[in-house]
């Protein structure tokens, strides 16, 4: 129970998580603090002040490790906040596995997004001047932010919300 424990908030948190993001391409505040409150009360419950660190230390790690890309405006706010809710819940090693799964996941609905609007001239071009702003160390142009009405998005909550549900199954499997 002690291990998890935390993953019964995470999962409820992502569930709601990824249906909101779907079906309105946002992440309410309600959602993510209240993750973030789950996750520091129920780690620090069940294993006291080292839960209490790893959940804060979680917190920071997802907060920090996103931040530069909602800077960048190439990921909203709501996703940033959902990756320190996550982190409250699931403590930093565990965060950075659902991470990486989640960039894997989010690449390809990207490219499945691609080929199913056959925008790959756009895409490249997108990469190009990406490519060319970190080279001359400076910011990439608005063609290619969120604020770019005629850019295709990816709900990148809905990818951290499915990698969160299969990296909880498959740990619950892995338990029997």
């Amino acid at each position: 129970m002690l291990q998890s424990g935390p993953w019964i908030p995470a999962i409820l948190v992502a569930l709601c998580a990824g249906v909101l993001d779907w079906r309105y391409r946002r992440i309410p505040n309600w959602l993510t603090v209240s993750g973030l409150v789950a996750g520091i009360v129920v780690n620090g419950i069940l294993t006291g002040w080292p839960g209490l660190q790893a959940a804060l230390l979680g917190t920071l790690l997802g907060l920090g490790l996103l931040l530069p890309f909602v800077l960048l405006r190439s990921l909203g706010a709501g996703d940033w906040k959902l990756a320190g809710a996550l982190g409250a819940c699931l403590g930093p090693r565990q965060l950075l596995a659902v991470l990486v799964g989640t960039i894997l996941l989010a690449g390809v609905m990207a490219l499945a997004v691609v080929i199913w609007t056959g925008r790959w001239q756009q895409t490249w071009r997108n990469m190009a001047h990406m490519l060319a702003a970190f080279f001359s160390l400076r910011m990439p142009g608005l063609e290619v932010s969120l604020d770019n009405p005629q850019s295709a998005k990816i709900p990148f909550g809905v990818a951290m919300a499915a990698t969160v549900v299969l990296y909880g199954i498959g740990r619950a499997i892995r338990k029997f």
